[in-house]
């Protein structure tokens, strides 16, 4: 039974390669156009870091992403859901690389700040408690990921109900970390 990453991943994995000139287009452009630290620039650096990820190309993924966190950071301040969300994507791109000892305190950062800014129950609150999850089992820490699974699948349950593809995969998830802690039963 997989894992599964969620959040921006998801709306790239199946074009990635096609998608990738695009981005670079699109973010070249809004350089030149708009400048290095608008949003839409930043936006745009994000979605080709994303799409050189989910093409497999981590490796050119990880700068891209550093400094759009960075800017971010910068620009927007270091609670802003966009700021939030590059940290995620960082985070999931460390896990891509083979990273996840880094990619754990990131991630246990945004959960923080997301339940703190957003909510707990926020999608994007429950996505980056996936991600961190979902990374804490790569680690070979599942009895760490349980709670976090729980937690998500509880609130997925509640919205958007039980039968939401998003639930699904917590059901999915959690049963696979249960398994995974020897608790098959």
């Amino acid at each position: 039974m997989p894992l599964h990453i969620g959040s921006w991943r998801c709306g790239f994995q199946f074009r990635a390669v096609e998608a990738i000139p695009l981005h670079e287009q699109t973010l070249a452009a809004r350089e030149r156009v708009l400048g290095p630290d608008h949003a839409d620039t930043l936006t745009s650096r994000n979605n080709l870091a994303a799409a050189y990820d989910a093409a497999g190309r981590a490796a050119d993924a990880i700068p891209l992403h550093e400094q759009t966190l960075a800017d971010r950071e910068r620009v927007l301040g270091p609670d802003h859901p966009s700021t939030l969300g590059s940290r995620n994507n960082l985070a999931v791109t460390y896990v891509s690389a083979g990273r996840a000892a880094e990619a754990i305190p990131l991630q246990e950062q945004t959960l923080a700040a997301f339940e703190r800014v957003l909510s707990p129950d926020h999608p994007d609150t429950l996505q980056s408690r996936d991600n961190l999850a979902i990374t804490y089992m790569r680690a070979g820490r599942a009895a760490e990921a349980i709670p976090l699974f729980e937690q998500t699948l509880a609130a997925r349950q509640r919205v958007p109900g039980p039968d939401h593809p998003d639930t699904l995969t917590s059901r999915n998830n959690l049963a696979a970390a249960y398994r995974a802690a020897g608790r098959a039963d």
